[in-house]
């Protein structure tokens, strides 16, 4: 398909920047990859159109659930509020949850970095269960997605389900910002497949391989706040600056240069120096060593009980009750199939896109209702 064949020659890293330029023409970047920027951006989500109209879709049950706000904001002039009442279940399945869709699609074998921002409120519950505010879902049926960032207790913990393991967790702070940078490719093969992860800045989980999808299947963004039905206090999540960018330089924020020096003022020879008190040496500057923290390499977390499929709900939302260690992701109900999916369409024909490819010389599983 087209649009398909632009997408793998998008994702492949000899045809970023000058070179994917000369050859795909804008017109057909722009359909079949809405919103791309050709910095290394794949795509924004960061709120400052003002509004959720960068995301492909909201399961929310009123407008007041996912607003975008001025205040509190980490960069910009906009971020999204998430709250979550008890009760609050917008598309009949399991948990509760108002979160935001983006139907991303990421390709096999495709790598990118994600960089966003996450504030929990000062209120935020403490409770010994799941609340997840950052997923990467899986289009298929039923089940834990293969990799999500949540909330357990005073605990912030990123799960990898697929292969039972909690390889990183830091101590839940509310009322600030938290920065993440998450680098993965994805493969349902741990060879192929790994994640990095930075957090404030700091490398906290080097490379390893990991499972970040399974077999036959994509996975796609949802992020907001989704928890386990048992909670009973208000939750309050704030999201801002999503970024998905092919390179890590491109999802770094710029510094602002430092000021001029003042070199306008000429020094005034006429009064000597006075060189009759020493300098005090006698406490020596702060090197700055940045202490990083340990980082948590997760030995597998006890899974335990695998939950049961819920027979009653359609394919793309089918999934089941989180065991008591396993936060649950969100999902798609099945009248939000793929034809509505906003990414790469799999519209048109093997023959334009043997056209295509001879125009550019290169032809040569686990849990509940998502």
């Amino acid at each position: 398909m087209v649009c398909d064949t632009v997408c793998r020659l998008l994702h492949s890293k000899p045809l970023r920047g000058r070179v994917l330029r000369a050859f795909i023409p804008g017109w057909l970047v722009m359909w079949c990859v809405p919103g791309l920027a050709m910095a290394g951006v794949v795509w924004r989500g960061d709120f400052e159109t003002g509004d959720r109209s960068q995301y492909s879709r909201a399961q929310m049950v009123n407008a007041d659930r996912l607003q975008v706000v001025t205040s509190p904001v980490a960069e910009g002039k906009y971020a999204l509020k998430a709250t979550v009442h008890q009760g609050d279940d917008p598309i009949n399945a399991s948990g509760n949850r108002n979160e935001l869709v983006y139907l991303s699609n990421e390709p096999v074998g495709s790598e990118y970095y994600y960089r966003w921002k996450v504030m929990f409120a000062n209120d935020f519950p403490s409770v010994d269960t799941w609340q997840l505010f950052t997923q990467w879902h899986h289009d298929g049926c039923c089940g834990s997605p293969p990799v999500e960032f949540y909330v357990k207790g005073e605990e912030i913990r990123l799960s990898l389900p697929g292969t039972n393991e909690i390889p990183w967790r830091t101590k839940l702070t509310r009322g600030v910002w938290h920065e993440f940078i998450l680098h993965a490719k994805w493969s349902a093969d741990p060879k192929v497949g790994f994640v990095e992860l930075w957090h404030n800045k700091k490398l906290v989980l080097p490379k390893r391989g990991a499972m970040t999808m399974f077999s036959g299947q994509r996975n796609y963004l949802k992020l907001g706040l989704y928890r386990s039905d048992t909670v009973k206090p208000v939750g309050v999540v704030y999201h801002d600056g999503f970024i998905q960018a092919t390179a890590l330089s491109d999802v770094l924020e710029e510094q602002p240069e430092p000021p001029p020096m003042d070199a306008g003022t000429p020094m005034d020879a006429g009064s000597p120096m006075d060189a009759g008190s020493p300098v005090d040496a006698g406490s020596p500057e702060d090197a700055g060593s940045v202490d990083p923290g340990p980082v948590d390499a997760g030995g597998a977390e006890e899974p335990g009980p695998q939950p049961e499929a819920d027979a009653g709900t359609p394919a793309w939302d089918a999934g089941t009750e989180p065991g008591p260690n396993v936060p649950p992701p969100g999902g798609i109900s099945s009248d939000e199939g793929a034809a509505a999916q906003s990414g790469c369409s799999s519209t048109g024909g093997s023959a334009a896109a043997f056209a295509l490819l001879g125009l550019m010389g290169l032809a040569g599983y686990r849990r509940r209702k998502g």
